[in-house]
């Protein structure tokens, strides 16, 4: 999985959502985030048919629905998104919220047939605290690749992380709205370490994450966000500046819906 993606959510204007994928696909980016939720499979679908790149050097990932969680609505679900977006394997599919119709044992059942028939390569949750996923571990059949969560400088998820990295868990981090939909450039820290290095306090932020392990699906649309992001895999934080970052007190989440796992 490249560490670095591009998270399409909110993208629901075709054309736009086309060419942002083909534009990125042109400056290097090979992962490409969407979901059935964001409306949005049908055109990088076509984004990715349009550009003309050998579909195994795609890493694609999308979602299931929390309403389309029950076993036999999963499998319904993986062969609709399938078919919106032209292909006949994901990469990696996810549970997008463990909401709705999850029910753990029932939904990753699902997931595992998904992945033994060949459909799928790996199973990924979503949204899942480490209670959520400490059981979906212990049950899944087939192994847990990846919990996307929202992580930033402004929420670290040192508690989650520090779970995911135990030896029997071993799942991945994938962060979505890393750049804190643009908050961290008001970060005192993030601008004393992008001023080091000539870079952005979202430049400092994707590169964070990536020293820490963990892949980052910034959402980009115009050609200068789409690059300003691809040209953070050029920045490396010394120790110094890991420090620093981590010592940021101010804590904010950015998509915290009532139904949210952490708020019940």
């Amino acid at each position: 999985m490249p560490m670095l993606g591009l998270g399409t959510y909110q993208m629901e204007e075709y054309d736009e959502c086309v060419e942002a994928v083909k534009r990125a696909f042109g400056m290097g980016y090979r992962h490409v985030d969407t979901a059935e939720g964001y409306d949005n499979e049908d055109a990088v679908g076509d984004a990715i048919e349009e550009a003309e790149i050998d579909r195994d050097d795609i890493f694609v990932a999308t979602k299931v629905s929390p309403d389309n969680l029950d076993y036999d609505h999963v499998l319904t679900s993986a062969a609709d998104s399938f078919e919106r977006l032209g292909v006949d394997f994901v990469d990696l599919l996810y549970v997008h919220w463990p909401t709705g119709e999850y029910e753990a044992t029932d939904t990753l059942e699902a997931f595992a047939e998904l992945r033994e028939e060949g459909l799928i390569g790996e199973i990924g949750v979503s949204n899942f605290t480490v209670d959520l996923l400490e059981e979906a571990v212990e049950v899944a059949d087939e192994p847990i690749f990846a919990n996307q969560v929202e992580m930033h400088p402004l929420l670290p998820q040192t508690e989650l992380q520090q779970f995911c990295t135990q030896d029997d868990v071993d799942v991945e981090l994938v962060a979505y709205s890393p750049i804190a939909r643009g908050d961290v450039s008001d970060v005192d820290e993030l601008q004393e370490v992008a001023e080091k290095h000539d870079a952005t306090p979202q430049q400092i932020s994707l590169a964070w994450l990536r020293e820490k392990g963990v892949t980052a699906i910034p959402k980009a649309t115009s050609e200068d966000h789409l690059r300003e992001n691809w040209l953070s895999l050029g920045v490396e934080l010394d120790d110094d500046d890991m420090e620093k970052i981590d010592s940021i007190e101010e804590r904010r989440r950015i998509v915290d819906p009532d139904e949210a796992p952490w708020n019940q």
